[in-house]
Formats: C-alpha cells, sequence, structure tokens
C-alpha cells in the first residue's frame, strides 16, 4: 500500500513559521483563558499532527495555527465586548426566521 497526498486537501493561504506553533501555545499559556485553551490547542494540534501524518498534508496544522491564532487575537474584542454589557437580547435568531416561512 502506498500513501497519496490528498490533492483534495484545502491549500492553507499562508504557511507559518515554524516557531509558531511554539509562539502561540506559549502566548495560550500567558492568557488568562490558559487553563482551557492550552489544553484545547495541544488536543486539536496532536488531533493535526496525526491527521499530516495520515495524510502527508500540513494543511491541518497551518488550519490550527490560523484558528488559534485568530482566537487569540480576537479575544480581547470579545472581552470588551462582553464588559460593556451590550444588551444583545433583541437579537434575532436567522435560523429561527428561516423556520418560520416554512
Amino acid at each position: 500500500m502506498s500513501a497519496q497526498p490528498d490533492h483534495h486537501a484545502p491549500v492553507p493561504l499562508y504557511a507559518p513559521a515554524p516557531g509558531a506553533p511554539a509562539e502561540l501555545l506559549a502566548q495560550l499559556r500567558a492568557d488568562e483563558r490558559a487553563p482551557q485553551w492550552a489544553p484545547a490547542f495541544e488536543r486539536e494540534w496532536a488531533a493535526a499532527l496525526e491527521e499530516s501524518r495520515r495524510t502527508f498534508s500540513l494543511a491541518p496544522l497551518y488550519e490550527v495555527v490560523q484558528d488559534w491564532q485568530g482566537r487569540l487575537a480576537s479575544a480581547p474584542a470579545v472581552d470588551a465586548f462582553v464588559a460593556s454589557g451590550y444588551d444583545d437580547s433583541d437579537f434575532i435568531d436567522m435560523a429561527q426566521l428561516r423556520g418560520r416561512r416554512r
């Protein structure tokens, strides 16, 4: 049995620097959410590593890094939104609206 590359894997927008996963994990460990985020990143990284070994593709690893970089980058905005006390009780659930039209 020969391993074939997965030609259907999505091509990442960019390749993270070789040290990006370690730097990202250090940032996650320094964040106040470290008790939840660091283990979650490590689980996702381990799963992506296994997928990469199976498929001979780095795309799963790149996706994990990109996803977590996005989460970490957007965390201050989310914190600010939550701290603002913004009343989102008038939020409209689009899925619920679509269900009513049927």
